[in-house]
């Protein structure tokens, strides 16, 4: 690309023909499986790589093709349950399956972790302001308090959020405010 910019980026239905096409043409050149473990489940994920572009529709930049088949194994309700799910992704770079799979799922981590935050400990998504700049207004003073929560080294933020909500001298403190 003209900027020296890379991009890697989540396939949807939204793109046209691309992600119908991917989904047709993929064909595997290289791939990595990872399995993890925790909070009552067993993931697999495998992460593979195309860099065969033929039957592509142009993409500027496009080199690579990911897709993501994840496999995860859970129980509900005490009863097993598995889900499956195949993403996919589109690069202007080439790396390693590895490499990729490390990227995604460092994206992930770090998207589960705020929309989290600010959809459950901060009620977001339940939020009914809607009216003129309210919004953007509110989503600042979010995020200047899961700011100074952090800076505070809180690691839990609805911790610090209840801790907060004590008196106004906590409040002070938190503020660095005499």
């Amino acid at each position: 690309m003209e900027s020296d910019n890379h991009y890697l980026g989540a396939l949807k239905g939204n793109q046209g023909n691309l992600h119908k096409q991917v989904k047709e043409h993929f064909v595997a050149e290289e791939s990595y499986t990872e399995v993890n473990k925790g909070h009552g489940r067993i993931e697999h994920r495998t992460v593979s790589l195309c860099t065969t572009l033929g039957d592509i529709p142009d993409w500027p930049g496009l080199q690579t093709l990911i897709r993501v088949e994840s496999q995860r194994q859970f129980k509900k309700g005490g009863q097993p349950r598995l889900e499956t799910e195949t993403r996919y992704y589109v690069a202007s770079f080439v790396e390693s399956a590895a490499g990729f799979a490390h990227r995604i799922r460092g994206y992930w981590g770090v998207e589960n972790k705020v929309h989290y935050v600010r959809d459950v400990t901060q009620s977001e998504d339940a939020s009914r302001i809607r009216m003129h700049q309210l919004p953007q207004i509110f989503a600042v003073a979010r995020n200047f308090a899961l700011n100074l929560y952090r800076s505070n080294e809180f690691d839990n933020m609805a911790q610090a959020e209840r801790y907060c909500k004590y008196g106004l001298d906590i409040l002070k403190r938190i503020f660095r405010m005499k």
